[in-house]
């Protein structure tokens, strides 16, 4: 099955957006050079890694939201990915990463600059199932950077 490639390295100090950056080391306690704002609802060992769809964000694009890479939180946008596969227990190849898709992000209103009119539950799994973003935890560690290839093993 072919994969994808990693489109966009995202990071931020705390919160969103989150900008993107050339490369990033990967460990088990998340993404070197990014925090997360409120601990309770991100971040962790299960939660280490947040991951979107590049094709999802220019559909959401092509319907007039605002979204770019790493604006709704995500630390890796994938391209080329099949979006229906990335489900929580699925493994992903990240480059010479290896992640364990753990949960579904549920979306809050921090992201609600990404979309018109604030209609950030667009990207909620319950009301708009497979269009949501994915946490991950971090089973091999390592460097990547925009390009890289990726896959997901369901």
């Amino acid at each position: 099955m072919p994969g994808g490639t990693i489109s966009s390295v995202n990071i931020s100090g705390g919160g969103v957006p989150k900008r993107p950056t050339s490369s990033a080391w990967i460990h088990a306690a998340g993404v070197e050079g990014d925090r997360q704002r409120l601990l309770q609802f991100h971040g962790g060992p299960d939660r280490a890694v947040s991951l979107y769809s590049y094709e999802l964000i220019q559909a959401l694009q092509a319907e007039g939201h605002p979204i770019v890479p790493g604006s709704i939180g995500e630390n890796l946008t994938l391209a080329g990915i099949n979006w229906a596969q990335m489900r929580p227990g699925a493994l992903v190849e990240v480059g010479p990463v290896l992640l364990e898709l753990t949960a579904y992000a549920a979306p809050c209103r921090q992201i609600s600059a990404s979309f018109t009119n604030a209609e950030f539950v667009r990207v909620s799994q319950k009301l708009h199932p497979g269009w949501s973003r994915l946490y991950a935890r971090v089973l091999e560690e390592g460097m990547v950077k925009p390009t890289l290839a990726c896959n997901v093993r369901p």
